[in-house]
């Protein structure tokens, strides 16, 4: 059999064959005696029209049995109904006529059907070849996450355990080193934590949001907001454009993403000039780009750097933590989004585009 159609039972494909079989011969049989009877210099078109038929019935049906039915009822009308197209037709030229059709439906379906198994083959590897990805983008953040979550922690046991136990023999600024240790690290905790519930966000493999019309400029006002309350010693110039912009977003989201890509370049660039924050509008969508005048990004993980691997070189990374789980979240974000996400260096640091579609 050849499949096709997608309906939800036999019954219902043999159904419509059935119409769209009856539905073509009948209509190209009321086509030709039209034209047989009104202008009959062009009779001829009746065996095109006929053959026409015959090849959509074969594409768009459930099994060759129906091109084959429309061959013999095509002939047949050849022969009775239209006997004056060829006052010269013999039993011999129906013959070769039906004969002609037949091998016509049965190339044209055989052909369908080796198409559509040859789209379905595409297809099963196309979704055998998303699963592995997805696969390995679990992986990755699940890596991620064990090992992002395991060293913050240790730092925090680590000094509140000298604390409980040393405190008495420890000056104030060594009590006070400490504890600056553990609130940065539970900062960053909860900065990890934010990125696990934004995960959550993104429903299902397909990675599926919700988007409304969001104001730009709302968006990463908040953002800079909810950072200045975690870094207030950071700098950030934005640069937004001055005209009302209204991009299709997930505006919980894209402030992840913005607060994320922020808070690797504060902490990371070793820097202390000013981070830009600068929006550009174009045609087609809207360019976000994160940029610090810093060390740079290593040329060697600019290819890797969203897939959620922590094992980054020691002078881009501190001793207690990477970037990796934030970016991988930031890449998938924005993947949902239907927009990119790229990386690379300039002449005084690194930066970071992302891009959202207007439609």
């Amino acid at each position: 059999m050849n499949q096709r159609l997608s309906y939800s039972s036999p019954q219902k494909q043999h159904l419509y064959s059935f119409f769209l079989s009856t539905t073509c011969t009948g209509t190209a049989v009321a086509i030709a005696s039209l034209f047989c009877h009104v202008m009959p210099e062009i009779s001829c078109i009746a065996p095109l029209l006929s053959l026409l038929s015959i090849v959509v019935v074969a594409r768009y049906t459930v099994s060759r049995w129906y091109s084959l039915g429309c061959c013999f009822f095509s002939v047949a009308c050849f022969y009775v109904v239209f006997p004056f197209l060829d006052q010269n037709l013999s039993p011999i030229n129906y013959s070769v006529t039906l004969l002609t059709m037949i091998i016509i439906a049965l190339f044209v379906s055989d052909m369908s059907s080796r198409l559509t198994a040859q789209a379905e083959t595409i297809a099963e590897r196309e979704k055998q070849l998303y699963e592995r990805e997805q696969e390995t983008m679990r992986a990755n953040l699940l890596r991620a996450i064990s090992h992002d979550l395991r060293t913050p922690l240790t730092g925090i046991i680590g000094n509140s355990a000298l604390l409980l136990e040393n405190g008495a023999n420890l000056t104030e600024e060594e009590k006070r080193k400490f504890l600056s240790c553990i609130h940065e690290d539970s900062n960053w905790l909860l900065n990890m934590v934010e990125n696990l519930l934004t995960i959550t966000r993104i429903r299902g493999d397909n990675l599926a949001i919700t988007t409304g019309e969001e104001p730009v400029e709302e968006v990463i006002s908040e953002a800079l907001q909810k950072l200045s309350k975690r870094y207030p010693d950071a700098q950030i110039n934005a640069k937004i454009p001055e005209e009302f912009l209204l991009v299709p977003m997930d505006a919980i989201l894209i402030e992840q993403v913005a607060i994320n890509l922020l808070s690797n370049a504060i902490l990371y660039s070793k820097s202390t000039r000013p981070i830009d924050l600068i929006v550009r509008d174009t045609p087609h969508a809207v360019i976000f780009t994160v940029r610090d005048y810093g060390i740079g990004l290593p040329p060697d993980k600019l290819n890797t750097l969203f897939d959620g691997n922590t094992s980054s070189p020691s002078h881009l990374l501190d001793s207690h933590k990477g970037m990796g789980i934030g970016l991988s979240i930031c890449k998938t974000i924005i993947a949902a989004h239907h927009g990119t996400l790229t990386a690379r260096n300039h002449e005084e640091g690194a930066e970071f585009i992302f891009t959202l579609p207007k439609e």
